[in-house]
């Protein structure tokens, strides 16, 4: 999924210094996970990006989903939960993957006390222990940056759903939750993805136009054209034009 190799190549491509209390902030932040899962009943997911490795505390809610039964916490070399991931509903976990890329530009541009007042709120659908589809709440923070404001350490709270209303009905979004509301971070995005000039010529390849009929509409050289494309296929981690405007459109980039 080229959602997750750009969430893999923005996480884990981050510069961070050597910072003396690491160690006691990991240890900090691991218990803070595992009263999370005992408190919530919840699967506690500490991912470390310095590292790449991810510290799972199981709740009760992990024998419901048919999750980590034997284990009551597990250390895996990955920030990504794959036992998770297989459990959840491929069209919410392409949302969730698309909301939490959002999120990240979201983030990184935040001073670093303000960015704990921001998490990502799911309700999925993810295969219970008799494998039918169950609702499940998600919710994901980023609990700690290093000093030069690379986010270090994210914690993913997964248990069973308690919310009566649009039960049928999948959602996602980012909150603040100093406010209680809401944000809407396409918009957001748009400014920081792509350029005004590759949304532009974006929206032609969608319309089918070749690169010289891209140069001529929009009077410049087909090379700064194919300089724009490339650009476009880098910024969203994808191979070919198609996969770009499926994910741009997706993302209410175009």
């Amino acid at each position: 999924m080229n959602i997750i190799t750009t969430l893999n190549e923005k996480l884990l491509t981050q510069t961070f210094g050597a910072e003396l209390d690491q160690p006691t902030r990991l240890s900090q932040y691991q218990f803070m996970a595992l009263m999370y899962s005992r408190i919530e009943n919840a699967i506690a997911v500490l991912s470390d990006m310095n590292a790449n490795k991810s510290y799972i505390y199981k709740g009760k809610a992990a024998a419901a989903l048919g999750l980590y039964e034997n284990e009551s916490s597990e250390e895996i070399n990955s920030i990504w939960e794959e036992a998770i991931f297989n459990k959840i509903h491929p069209d919410d976990l392409f949302e969730k993957h698309l909301l939490e890329l959002q999120f990240f530009n979201i983030i990184k541009n935040l001073p670093l006390e303000e960015r704990s007042d921001y998490q990502v709120k799911s309700k999925i659908r993810m295969q219970g222990k008799n494998g039918s589809y169950v609702f499940v709440e998600h919710r994901m923070f980023y609990v700690s940056s290093a000093v030069n404001g690379s986010l270090w350490l994210a914690l993913c709270l997964y248990h069973l759903s308690t919310d009566p209303s649009t039960a049928s009905v999948p959602y996602s979004l980012i909150l603040n939750s100093t406010t209680g509301l809401s944000i809407k971070p396409d918009q957001q995005t748009a400014s920081q993805l792509l350029s005004s000039r590759e949304r532009e010529i974006l929206m032609l390849i969608r319309k089918g136009k070749m690169s010289k009929e891209i140069a001529d509409l929009l009077s410049i050289s087909i090379n700064t054209v194919n300089r724009h494309r490339q650009n476009i296929l880098e910024k969203l981690r994808v191979s070919n034009s198609l996969e770009a405007c499926r994910i741009a459109e997706r993302m209410n980039l175009i």
